[in-house]
């Protein structure tokens, strides 16, 4: 088994400096301190989770922006503010629409990175295997980054979480009993132990008035990537440790099925560091995007 470096980010606040901690030693970070403008590229593209939408977002997007970065969050069909019924969404290219149009009406030479958290990793890897060229790097927030054959459905049933999603999950049947489920609802007596163990009362608050349902045949639905297409992007995975939706150990076991080129790890996260670790994150997020251009082999 191929061993990765994991870079290990927490912070540390002294006045208007961030020190990272990378594997043991400290280092200050400004926001100004970087220019975008060098960068392979400078536009970034939040990609939500199940359930939630872009509104989630808003920590990092202003984090990022004010580093110098262009920043998109995408509500994918059926979530945030877009108005499409959930229990009408039958594959994951209709659930994507809103990114795949995005992608596809960037110019020749424009590229961005795509962050997904949690089902978004599923719906950026359909993205990356439409518009490999599009994508300069693809990070997954403890999100499903899926193999070639195999759906998020897959993945959570091989995942022991001690039974709290199983509770946590509520079937929608709009087509009737008889039918498959036709969306996922969260109890919401269950979201803070669930997903935001960690984070601020105000944003459990936030989420527990703007989740939305999860449409259930994308989830179901069977990926197809290549090692031509999707296989061509640079993927990074950011890990949570105190994850209870998608924990630490199947994050770990993702990485070690599908290798990506680095994994950074976030201390004291749940499973939304949006929330929980915003600075953190930032920071490993900056990290990423300032990467220099892979070199030709």
């Amino acid at each position: 088994m191929m061993l990765l470096p994991v870079f290990i980010y927490s912070r540390q606040d002294t006045g208007d400096t961030f020190f990272l901690q990378k594997n043991g030693g400290y280092f200050p970070t400004r926001a100004m301190d970087l220019n975008t403008k060098d960068l392979e590229t400078n536009i970034i593209v939040l990609v939500h989770g199940g359930g939630f939408g872009a509104w989630c977002w808003y920590k990092t997007m202003s984090l990022l922006e004010d580093s110098g970065f262009k920043v998109n969050a995408i509500d994918l069909t059926g979530s945030g503010i877009h108005c499409s019924d959930t229990n009408k969404i039958t594959s994951i290219s209709e659930y994507a629409e809103p990114l795949t149009s995005y992608l596809k009406g960037l110019g020749d030479a424009e590229k961005v990175i795509l962050i997904a958290h949690d089902f978004g990793g599923a719906c950026i890897s359909h993205a990356m295997e439409m518009f490999p060229l599009k994508v300069a790097k693809a990070v997954f927030l403890c999100a499903t980054m899926l193999t070639n054959g195999h759906s998020a459905l897959d993945m959570f049933q091989q995942m022991d979480t001690n039974g709290m999603l199983q509770k946590a999950q509520e079937f929608v049947y709009s087509n009737g009993k008889d039918k498959p489920p036709t969306a996922i609802k969260i109890d919401r007596a269950l979201l803070r132990d669930l997903l935001f163990n960690q984070s601020p009362a105000k944003d459990v608050s936030l989420a527990s008035v703007s989740i939305r349902p999860i449409p259930f045949a994308p989830v179901m639905e069977k990926l197809t990537l290549t090692e031509e297409k999707y296989g061509s992007v640079r993927r990074f995975f950011v890990e949570t440790t105190e994850d209870n939706a998608i924990p630490l150990s199947h994050q770990q076991s993702m990485c070690a099925a599908n290798p990506p080129e680095k994994v950074l790890r976030l201390k004291g996260s749940d499973h939304a560091p949006f929330f929980s670790r915003p600075q953190a994150l930032h920071k490993a997020l900056v990290e990423i995007a300032t990467l220099p251009p892979a070199q030709s082999s």
